[in-house]
């Protein structure tokens, strides 16, 4: 069975999710977002693509609205019982938040105070208008609530992000070991891939980016490959992913000889990462950590290079993003807490030179204050 974690985990996030559903005032909470469903039960799918539901209920009932595609999906990855899964059919004309709202009457909880995820791709507007039609508009948003408990991961959701960290690692030697002069980006992605796959991972929550030449300065997946130059930059930002969790990793890898006004971006790149991981704090507001790379990229003469964002959360998430708020923005009151993991992102891109300089990986929050999970240095790489 592809389960990941024991009963015993699966009966803790559920006591808590109800307690704290409960403590919201909801007779019920309605989860569209695929990483609520996978924490809470296990249930592992890119159904939510489609109009799929699970629903809470402040008396710890839990119940799953899907179509028959997911059904053994369900009964395979989650904790679910034949009796907690219910389909609703494809026909013309079809409205499954009817079905949901026949749910909802049998679980005694219709008519009641409903809280709803929305901040999520689980949840279009179109279904969202559908659900509003069928429901009324005396919905509580409640995004907050299961995402709040996903952040302080348990000892064996640490040891997955470990996992994941090991297989980022295998696929920056996989590309270290396939970049050089002419070398295609093509099998560079391959090869990085291939590391995560042969590793036991899992594709990630969004596509490896990579870019070189004038792209190195980009931060975003686009289409197209490019061979190499003699004198060259790329460019990577990538994820190993085990059981869903993630542990970004981001690095600019020079071809040849990095010019000194490169060398310097790397330099004050990585006194912006140490910064930061010294910022790193139990009980910490998250802007400090953005204040920390502001201040070291802003004395290096670098305050038009760097990006209004350091980094975010790492979890257990699902397609079109890798990203699991918070992030580390100006100004973020959020406290930091034990148990959690981000992936600091050193981001330098220079339009007038042309150049790029990018360095991150993944960190846990201690006690005391942040672990690497890499075991890379973040050293200037010249291939």
């Amino acid at each position: 069975m592809p389960m990941h974690f024991d009963d015993a985990e699966y009966a803790d996030r559920l006591k808590h999710a109800t307690r704290a559903v409960a403590a919201e005032g909801l007779d019920a909470l309605l989860m569209f977002a695929p990483e609520s469903h996978y924490w809470i039960c296990g249930y592992d799918t890119f159904g939510f693509a489609m109009f799929q539901c699970l629903v809470l209920t402040a008396n710890g009932d839990l119940h799953l609205l899907t179509r028959t595609p997911d059904l053994r999906q369900a009964q395979l990855t989650s904790t679910l019982s034949d009796e907690q899964i219910h389909i609703w059919v494809d026909r013309e004309g079809v409205a499954p938040a009817e079905d949901l709202k026949a749910l909802l009457a049998r679980l005694g909880v219709a008519g009641g105070r409903i809280g709803i995820e929305t901040q999520t791709a689980g949840l279009t507007d179109w279904n969202g208008q559908m659900l509003r039609a069928a429901l009324g508009d005396g919905l509580v948003e409640a995004s907050e609530i299961i995402r709040a408990l996903r952040r302080v991961k348990s000892p064996a959701e640490v040891e997955m992000h470990r996992r994941a960290a090991a297989l980022s690692d295998d696929a920056l030697d996989a590309a270290l070991a396939t970049t050089s002069a002419g070398a295609f980006e093509g099998d560079i992605l391959a090869a990085m891939q291939g590391a995560v796959f042969n590793g036991g991972g899992d594709y990630a929550g969004n596509e490896f980016i990579i870019g070189s030449g004038p792209a190195a300065l980009l931060c975003r997946y686009f289409s197209g490959r490019r061979h190499l130059e003699a004198q060259d930059q790329m460019t990577l930002e990538w994820s190993g992913a085990y059981a869903r969790y993630h542990a970004a990793m981001m690095q600019t890898l020079v071809i040849g000889k990095a010019p000194a006004a490169q060398r310097k971006m790397h330099s004050a790149a990585r006194e912006a990462l140490e910064a930061c991981e010294a910022a790193i704090r139990p009980g910490a507001p998250m802007g400090d950590v953005y204040d920390a790379h502001a201040k070291v990229f802003d004395a290096h003469g670098l305050a038009h290079a760097r990006l209004k964002a350091c980094g975010y959360g790492m979890g257990a998430v699902y397609n079109p993003i890798w990203v699991d708020f918070p992030m580390f923005y100006e100004g973020n009151p959020l406290a930091m807490q034990a148990g959690q993991v981000f992936f600091l992102h050193m981001i330098l891109m220079d339009s007038d030179a042309g150049l790029a300089m990018c360095l991150g990986h993944s960190v846990l929050v201690t006690p005391t204050g942040v672990e690497r999970l890499s075991r890379h240095k973040p050293d200037l790489f010249e291939l």
